[in-house]
């Protein structure tokens, strides 16, 4: 597993973390966003691939590499 200050994140990538660690939901970090659901997924899919979260709990994971958690 990647620290992920060490991975590239774009700003989208960035608001979607924040608003994941705050617990929100697929939905609801799409309708903060005006993006969809499926969208959402891309970012999060792109960002656990960058950071080598690989298997587990992948958001509990990649919210401490974050270092919001």
């Amino acid at each position: 597993m990647t620290n992920l200050g060490q991975v590239k994140v774009s700003p989208r990538d960035q608001q979607v973390l924040n608003l994941l660690v705050q617990g929100c939901s697929n939905k609801e970090l799409g309708d903060q966003l005006n993006i969809s659901p499926r969208t959402v997924k891309q970012h999060l899919r792109m960002l656990f691939l960058r950071a080598g979260v690989l298997d587990g709990r992948k958001w509990v994971k990649l919210a401490r590499l974050s270092g919001k958690a």
